[in-house]
């Protein structure tokens, strides 16, 4: 059901669109912008299922036709525009889905609301289509546009649409949704909301995702037992970073989020700022264990090669340096 009590964070955004769907003063296009999983498609099915009810003031009833269409994605007035995925937006898409029947009278509510998703994968010659509609469109007509990179969208179309950018929402929002709402432990909570960025949606994923949870795993391995290892080991080890290879980027992420803590324990002894509370122990041993430089040292070297890999040095000559320097720090 769309709604914007669902929605965490945004209430910039969600209290214009109670007004705007109160008093009608609309905008005919509008750019929701933000990054993969942040709540934009929530936003416009919610704002287009406030526009269309009859009995709401400014947000939806919920129990209406209308509204119950919207939720069903059944709406007549409320058009999604598809496209393969291969082929990104096509200007054969915008004709067929938008052009031909943006200027055809509403069937059952006071709009016709076009929704774009993953608008900036329209090639020029649609979002010149486009263009003409936004141009001149009518009265009745609201297109939405959502986007993760609004740059992409040439700047035509950008000048003529109003854009509404999500913010990221705050770690403790964050993790106290997954923990309250999602049964999510606080250990891996934390972890989602740091790794994140402020996006709700993606927080979630990777709450729930095995295959997070089994890299998160495989970097606790290393950080608790590295320093018992010999020269075998990691050799061991960096043969098998290979598989990571895809996903090394966040298992860096990982290390860095766990030497932290160690780094924040040391300063501050207070493990109720970890983000690993459930290693609170480990973290602690090892706070006691290493210097603050030699933690400084290593977070500096995650960094470091995180930018070798990217510049194509011999990944498994970058992972061995790291490991060592792990080890030795």
């Amino acid at each position: 059901m769309a709604d914007y009590t669902d929605i965490l964070g945004q209430e910039n955004i969600i209290r214009y669109m109670k007004e705007a769907a109160k008093t009608g003063k609309l905008s005919h296009a509008y750019l929701l912008a933000g990054p993969d999983k942040s709540g934009k498609m929530m936003l416009a099915n919610a704002f287009a299922k406030a526009l269309q009810c009859r009995e709401g003031d400014g947000v939806p009833c919920d129990h209406c036709r209308s509204c119950l269409q919207a939720d069903n994605h059944t709406h007549p007035d409320i058009i999604y525009v598809t496209h393969e995925k291969s082929s990104g937006i096509r200007v054969d898409d915008i004709r067929k889905q938008v052009i031909s029947k943006a200027p055809e009278t509403p069937y059952a509510g006071p709009y016709k609301i076009f929704i774009i998703d993953e608008a900036e994968k329209m090639n020029d010659n649609a979002q010149n289509a486009l263009l003409k509609t936004m141009e001149e469109p009518p009265s009745f007509v609201v297109i939405l546009l959502l986007a993760e990179n609004e740059e992409s969208l040439l700047l035509t179309i950008r000048s003529r649409v109003m854009t509404l950018r999500l913010q990221p929402v705050s770690f403790s929002q964050i993790r106290d949704f997954l923990v309250k709402k999602n049964g999510v432990s606080e250990e891996t909570a934390a972890l989602a909301a740091v790794f994140s960025d402020g996006a709700v949606g993606q927080a979630l994923s990777l709450a729930k995702s095995e295959d997070f949870q089994d890299l998160r795993e495989t970097a606790l391995r290393l950080v608790e037992e590295i320093r018992d290892w010999d020269t075998n080991d990691i050799i061991k080890a960096v043969k098998g970073f290979v598989d990571y290879k895809p996903v090394i980027s966040e298992y860096f992420d990982l290390l860095t989020v766990w030497y932290r803590d160690v780094l924040m324990y040391k300063a501050l002894q207070d493990p109720d700022r970890l983000i690993f509370r459930d290693k609170a122990l480990r973290i602690v041993q090892q706070a006691k264990e290493s210097s603050y430089h030699g933690i400084q040292v290593i977070l500096k070297e995650i960094e470091t090669t995180k930018r070798r890999i990217k510049a194509n040095v011999n990944f498994e000559l970058a992972m061995e340096t790291l490991l060592m320097t792990i080890k030795e720090n």
